[in-house]
């Protein structure tokens, strides 16, 4: 059975970008369990997420990873700013890499912490020490993850954003397919959108 996790980001942009990203995960989330593909929200369960961790499980999970990315644009009046003139809104979606990958990511260099989950959330938050943050020693980085219900799963999850932001910060690609999110909002901009989604009630442009 293929597994990936698509990420989901909003780069530099505004809030309206943020806000794409919540409404793209949800969109991700009815097309990969249309076509009988399992997902699950790993991370991005906040109102206007920065970026979101989206599983898709399946034999399928590869190709439909594939055809999203890269760009995805947004047409629509700011949900916020009502008179504001711009109407085309970006973020971008990479492939996470696997933690096991990334060579500056050793186990033995990560200090793991249990902590209480905080924040929004409503269900999806537990109220127990289940959360975890860690903090990667040789860089200083520091990720946390509250949304899994395991201190187990929470773990792997910080684990992994912890692989994210060493990449980024490295600014290596892994592949021509996928872009680190390192790069400007700017640049999102320039790219030519891979899809295109319209509206307020973001159904995808045919």
């Amino acid at each position: 059975m293929s597994e990936v996790i698509m990420h989901i980001t909003a780069g530099k942009g505004p809030q309206e970008c943020r806000w794409v990203v919540a409404q793209l995960g949800r969109a991700f989330a009815r097309e990969a369990q249309a076509l009988g593909l399992e997902c699950e929200l790993l991370d991005g369960m906040e109102e206007l997420p920065s970026s979101a961790l989206l599983r898709i499980v399946g034999e399928a999970a590869p190709a439909f990873a594939a055809k999203r990315i890269g760009t995805n644009r947004w047409i629509g009046n700011s949900p916020f700013r009502p008179t504001h003139k711009r109407r085309n809104w970006f973020v971008a979606v990479t492939l996470a890499p696997e933690p096991e990958t990334i060579i500056d990511l050793r186990e033995e260099d990560i200090e793991y912490q249990a902590m209480r989950a905080s924040g929004p959330g409503g269900q999806h938050v537990n109220k127990t020490d289940s959360a975890v943050r860690a903090t990667h020693r040789p860089s200083g980085l520091v990720a946390t993850a509250q949304e899994q219900r395991s201190q187990h799963a929470n773990r792997k999850l910080a684990r992994l954003k912890l692989a994210i932001m060493l990449e980024e910060r490295r600014g290596q690609a892994k592949d021509h397919a996928r872009k680190s999110q390192w790069q400007s909002h700017q640049e999102l901009e320039r790219g030519n959108a891979v899809r295109v989604y319209v509206g307020e009630r973001f159904q995808l442009k045919a």
